[in-house]
């Protein structure tokens, strides 16, 4: 907990109204560290997880700058760019900046794939304060003389982690090609991995360094469970836990977009309000799924990784990991979607034999065994009664070595 006040950040007034209208009491440890400088036009490599407050940390310092200097963009020029992986997270960054600018009086618009171009287009046509992107689209929008970007004063690349696992980042270095050198940027990513710590050096300069992320890789708050059971018996296992009526709202990730569809046609089928989202859903269908899970209206949202960091949504009780994750960052950035400001969640892994080893990978990252749950494939909190005959190994630590040998022993056969 932090002391600051938005206030003593140097925040100014018309956006700390609108702080005050979105409920917000005090900077997070990330707006604390990286507001000053932003504010004062360093360059900032910020190291935080997504939930963090991020946004606001790099967005209210831009607006405020933004509002300072009232140079006008000039026909389809931007004058500040957010560069972000996903459909989802673009449009969550835009809406946010939207709700802290709205005393500001500036011109916000956001670009993304999956829609027609049209209305982009005519978004931008006038030029624009800030234009939040991803990075296809915005190559699209460049290549037909839609955008301009050699305006570009500001420019912010958000999850650059995520960049590089999506296979973005030919896309974002040829973007950055046509801005000005001189410009002040800011790159935040959950991790940095080499490929991450090479882009920093080629788009920061002499970069304030902002590490806020935990001690733990994933939050004490979020109970992390897993359950040994074979691959065809995933689905049996995920409805029973599902009538559970502590599992309120909930997200099941599954590794394939197809995998996805036929889970959330299966859970419809046994009753269950559920929706699909992944990458070859049309934006729309995107959007009206996750308004639908955010409303209530849908109780499970099945997604893939490719839509794990742009789910923002309040009270998610459970994340469900249908399929182990093939890279262990990524089972912390799907769990990360509960236990969010402050509250507590639970995470619960379906593991068959042939992802062990991503399993011991996870693991090994966390720093932590995820916690085995009861021979019946179910939490001990949730009884015993009418548990389906799923035919895998108890969950007792002498069963997991068990499960484990006789996976090998399959494999000589």
């Amino acid at each position: 907990m932090t002391t600051a006040s938005f206030l003593a950040l140097g925040v100014a007034e018309p956006i700390q109204r609108a702080l005050a209208a979105e409920g917000y009491r005090e900077p997070t440890a990330i707006q604390v560290q990286a507001i000053p400088p932003i504010l004062s036009g360093r360059d900032v490599l910020g190291i935080a997880q997504t939930g963090t407050g991020k946004t606001a940390a790099f967005g209210l310092p831009l607006l405020q700058r933004l509002a300072a200097d009232r140079m006008p963009a000039g026909a389809r020029a931007v004058r500040a760019l957010i560069l972000a992986p996903t459909r989802e997270l673009a449009i969550q960054i835009h809406d946010s900046l939207c709700r802290y600018g709205r005393h500001l009086s500036l011109r916000l618009a956001v670009v993304v794939g999956g829609v027609n171009q049209n209305r982009q287009i005519e978004s931008t046509r006038r030029g624009v304060d800030v234009l939040v992107a991803t990075p296809g689209r915005l190559l699209d929008l460049l290549n037909q003389k839609h955008v301009r970007l050699d305006a570009v004063k500001t420019l912010v690349i958000d999850e650059a982690d995520r960049m590089f696992d999506m296979g973005f980042i030919r896309d974002v270095r040829r973007i950055v090609s046509h801005l000005p050198r001189q410009r002040q940027s800011m790159l935040f990513s959950a991790t940095m991995p080499a490929d991450v710590a090479h882009l920093v050096k080629e788009v920061l300069s002499s970069p304030v360094k902002l590490d806020v992320s935990p001690a733990a890789v994933t939050t004490d708050r979020i109970d992390q469970r897993v359950h040994f059971v074979l691959e065809n018996n995933k689905r049996a296992l995920l409805l029973d836990l599902l009538r559970d009526e502590a599992m309120k709202r909930v997200i099941v990730f599954t590794r394939t977009k197809h995998h996805a569809n036929r889970v959330a046609e299966a859970l419809g089928k046994a009753g269950h309000r559920a929706d699909a989202i992944h990458g070859n859903k049309s934006q729309n269908a995107r959007q009206r799924a996750l308004e639908g899970f955010r409303r209530g209206r849908s109780r499970v949202l099945v997604a893939t990784d490719i839509a794990a960091r742009g789910i923002d949504v309040d009270d998610i009780s459970h994340v469900i990991n249908l399929d182990i994750p093939d890279v262990a960052e990524n089972y912390v950035h799907r769990i990360g979607r509960t236990a969010r400001a402050g509250t507590g969640g639970v995470a619960i892994s379906f593991c068959d034999p042939s992802e062990r080893g991503s399993l011991s990978a996870i693991e090994r990252l966390v720093k932590r065994a995820l916690a085995v749950a009861d021979g019946n494939g179910r939490p001990p909190e949730m009884g015993q009664t009418a548990a389906p005959k799923l035919g895998r190994a108890t969950g007792r630590p002498r069963d997991r070595k068990r499960f484990r040998r006789g996976y090998n022993s399959n494999r000589a056969a």
